[in-house]
């Protein structure tokens, strides 16, 4: 049924734990409507049973994951890397490993910090806690994409957006809190596979937002849910939470691919009209839905190192729903046929269609600023590196491995090639 609570500010959120996980084997056709009734029943048991494990840190009960259970020379790595937080060259794997899986939260408490928000907001920093545990542990850490690290990397990246001249000289402590909440949360309790596969296997969150931004709208209620359980807020007037709550809702709904070419088309017209007003609130906005998009997307403008490991991950999550597809005879769903869509060829698709055009209007809008530079020059090298990639497997015959891989040797016998 709907899970969705309605509070007294009108809006509503998917209750904590509400997302049942895909269970597979109803996707069999089986005339057996009783035995699927009993696995639909397993799962809305085990959907309660999550939902009051989760409770339970309201309780002040934090699970054993989420320890901080480093010796002294961890957390010293860890608090240097924090002091570099704002280089684009942030190693968001390494400060993953350096925080015992708890990059999120050890983020976000310090960048909360960083920009005054618990004073502005005066938040109670054990509540902040919890709820931060709360939308890590959210994440599925068995995605090989969409997860807590990737909802990492997004908030540095959103971080790094926000101190750019251009936007920071004129955005406020709510603004600053938004960027980082939506980046936090934009993925929270993805299923790691994409929304046509949760419309063609006739998934109940389809039907609940009628196939439209399907996620997204998960993504967002979850997060209202979470702030509502851990009361992070209850403090400020209800009106406040409520512009909050539904901002919130704007950003991550911006996160839409399919929305892509809307926001381009707008961001296109202030631009050549520049008739951006910073000033103003909803350009402020606007704004932040650019910058929240684009750190969503910044894998390609990564260094090398990154940047591969981040291609090699999302293709990985897309192969798996292929799998999927192909297992239950449904249609495998665009790039994700692992024996025909490759790495490269799947990322020179992205950068080509999706990344360029986004980035260079967010250089244009930005200026020639050090990173709007170095985010170009990455993505203009890391592409030329697929197509180097790309060719060299169409020209080698003789090759046994994967077709979708990239090998050590093509990779090293690239590295030798490339100029600085």
């Amino acid at each position: 049924g709907d899970a969705r609570v309605r509070s007294q500010t009108g809006v509503l959120s998917e209750r904590r734990g509400s997302y049942p996980f895909i269970d597979f084997r109803l996707l069999n056709n089986t005339a057996l409507s009783g035995e699927i009734g009993t696995k639909k029943k397993v799962k809305r048991l085990l959907s309660f049973q999550r939902y009051f494990h989760a409770s339970r840190l309201l309780r002040g009960i934090v699970p054993q994951a989420s320890l901080y259970l480093l010796d002294e020379d961890y957390l010293g790595q860890a608090r240097h890397m924090l002091s570099k937080v704002g280089m684009w060259d942030f190693d968001i794997f390494l400060f993953d490993r350096l925080t015992n899986g708890n990059s999120l939260v050890t983020l976000l408490c310090h960048l909360f910090n960083v920009h005054g928000l618990i004073h502005h907001f005066q938040l109670d920093m054990v509540t902040l806690h919890r709820f931060l545990v709360m939308v890590q542990e959210d994440y599925h850490s068995q995605n090989p994409y969409h997860n807590a690290v990737h909802a990492a990397d997004v908030t540095q990246a959103m971080h790094c957006y926000l101190r750019e001249p251009k936007l920071a000289n004129f955005l406020t402590p709510s603004d600053i809190m938004l960027g980082l909440l939506a980046a936090a949360a934009h993925d929270v309790d993805h299923p790691g596979v994409n929304q046509p596969f949760l419309i063609k296997t006739k998934h109940h969150l389809a039907s609940l937002y009628q196939n439209v931004s399907v996620l997204e709208n998960h993504h967002w209620r979850s997060t209202i849910g979470m702030l509502r359980e851990s009361r992070l807020l209850a403090h400020l007037p209800k009106e406040v939470t409520q512009d909050i709550e539904q901002q919130l809702g704007s950003l991550i709904l911006a996160t839409d691919i399919n929305r892509q070419n809307e926001f381009l088309i707008r961001l296109k017209s202030h631009l050549d009209n520049q008739d951006l007003r910073l000033e103003d609130a909803q350009d402020r906005h606007f704004m932040l839905q650019i910058a929240l998009k684009c750190a969503d997307i910044c894998n390609p403008c990564r260094l090398w190192d990154l940047s591969k490991q981040w291609s090699e991950r999302v293709c990985e999550e897309f192969y798996r729903q292929g799998d999927l597809e192909q297992k239950f005879e449904l249609e495998i769903s665009p790039l994700c046929n692992q024996q025909k869509d490759t790495i490269p060829s799947i990322q020179i698709g992205f950068m080509t269609y999706i990344v360029e055009p986004l980035f260079e209007r967010w250089a244009q809008f930005t200026g020639d600023t050090p990173l709007s530079e170095n985010m170009l020059n990455h993505l203009r090298r890391n592409k030329a590196k697929w197509r180097s990639l790309l060719h060299k497997q169409h020209s080698s015959s003789r090759s046994n491995d994967h077709p979708g891989q990239v090998t050590d040797s093509q990779e090293q016998t690239l590295n030798e090639e490339e100029t600085p």
